[in-house]
């Protein structure tokens, strides 16, 4: 688990940001669910035997009342509680979206650690393929507005329980026959989850996974049909992908559609956003049967590509800097830097050192590190006659104006044009 410091948090605000604004566009609305929920709610809705609950879950006994708890994994379980607890779907679908921290005890790796952070959107209540597509073109529309390059769409349909049923038959009589192949995680899962031995990432496995049944020959019509509108959409919206049958994704709860935004740009893990349709998961959960569709993408994974890639917000600095020779001049300096962040203005403050204010040279050298791009200057002189000093910082000019101070909404608003 890491801290977020100055001025990296400044990255994480930027894209958050990014994030809210378009999911405003899309009519997205933001739930926000506890970090804790009862270790029940991500045995049921993820699957006893898949990686997360197996190994991963960080989970822990309540002293006061002995009931099983479990710092959350992802959010989607806790997302659909919470629907289901609160009825958010009496008068139809819901769009949601969320951020924050989930745990996962795992080998800590480039952009994956075991606290890290997701941002997700859930679509709850809609059956429609032109549902899931809008959801794959709104993580699409992310990646155009943060500006990366280098993201590929990996698309692939897990079909009906009944069609993945025939297919688990398939695999088991397949991996059967080549059970020497096998790696002991594998042969574990063999009868208990076999669809998740297509998710193997030993390369000794990968041709005998590559030759296993496949999915996809195993959807009847309906599954078809709503794959092949999925598909159509985002081939009619400008958006290119590929079908990937060994996609399966590492939770239960998924049916018809999945899919992955994949980088080759982040080594080994690649896969920044995944998701897909969950039709049963609310039902699962205690609710009322209805549909649903959703993803998620990894915060610092998406931070990392930003980074690979030169992109990413410009560092924020003050846009003024307020030079104080004198304490005395000080009370008079700190009442129109109120005014001016009142106004819109960013100010940064030199502080004294205990020892006095510091010499103008040094106060200037902090000013210009500090990136701003006017010095204000409070001189004694300047005070006296109402007026404060303005010194421009980076356009080699070095202009300085002087400013009367009764009329600083005027010049403010002139400071923040320019910049």
């Amino acid at each position: 688990m890491n801290d977020i410091l100055p001025p990296e948090s400044t990255r994480w605000e930027w894209l958050e940001e990014k994030v809210r604004v378009l999911m405003d566009r899309y009519a997205y609305r933001n739930i926000r669910t506890p970090i804790v929920e009862p270790t029940g709610l991500f045995v049921r809705g993820l699957g006893e035997v898949t990686d997360i609950v197996e190994k991963e879950m960080y989970s822990f006994e309540d002293r006061l009342n002995g009931e099983q708890l479990t710092l959350r994994p992802e959010s989607t379980a806790g997302v659909v509680r919470a629907v289901v607890e609160h009825s958010l779907l009496y008068d139809g679908g819901k769009r949601l979206y969320y951020m924050g921290p989930m745990f996962r005890h795992e080998r800590p790796q480039r952009g994956r650690y075991r606290q890290f952070h997701q941002i997700g959107a859930e679509a709850l209540g809609f059956s429609g393929a032109e549902i899931d597509a809008e959801m794959i073109l709104l993580a699409d529309a992310l990646w155009k507005e943060l500006g990366l390059t280098d993201v590929r769409l990996e698309l692939n349909s897990l079909g009906q329980p009944d069609e993945r049923r025939a297919h688990r038959a398939a695999l088991i009589a397949y991996f059967e026959q080549h059970q020497a192949l096998l790696d002991d995680e594998a042969r574990r899962r063999l009868h208990s989850n076999p669809l998740r031995i297509l998710d193997t990432k030993n390369p000794a496995m990968q041709r005998l996974v590559e030759a296993a049944p496949r999915l996809i020959d195993y959807l009847g019509e309906k599954s078809l049909a709503h794959f092949n509108v999925v598909q159509t959409i985002l081939s009619e919206s400008g958006v290119s992908w590929t079908v990937n049958p060994r996609l399966v994704r590492g939770m239960d709860y998924y049916n018809l559609t999945v899919f992955e935004f994949v980088t080759d740009r982040l080594g080994s893990q690649g896969t920044i956003c995944g998701g897909g349709r969950y039709d049963y998961l609310i039902e699962q959960i205690g609710g009322k049967s209805a549909p649903a569709v959703g993803w998620a993408l990894g915060v610092e994974r998406v931070l990392e590509l930003l980074k690979e890639q030169g992109l990413g917000c410009p560092a924020l600095v003050p846009l003024v800097f307020a030079v104080v020779p004198d304490a005395a001049t000080l009370p008079a300096a700190m009442s129109l830097m109120q005014r001016l962040r009142s106004l819109g203005v960013s100010v940064q403050m030199h502080s004294s050192t205990g020892e006095g204010m510091g010499s103008m040279k040094s106060q200037f050298k902090k000013a210009d590190a500090s990136g701003a791009r006017y010095a204000l200057v409070f001189g004694s002189d300047e005070l006296a006659r109402g007026n404060v000093l303005v010194k421009s910082l980076r356009d080699g000019s070095g202009l300085q104006v002087e400013r009367a101070i009764e009329q600083v909404a005027e010049w403010a608003s002139a400071l923040q044009s320019d910049r």
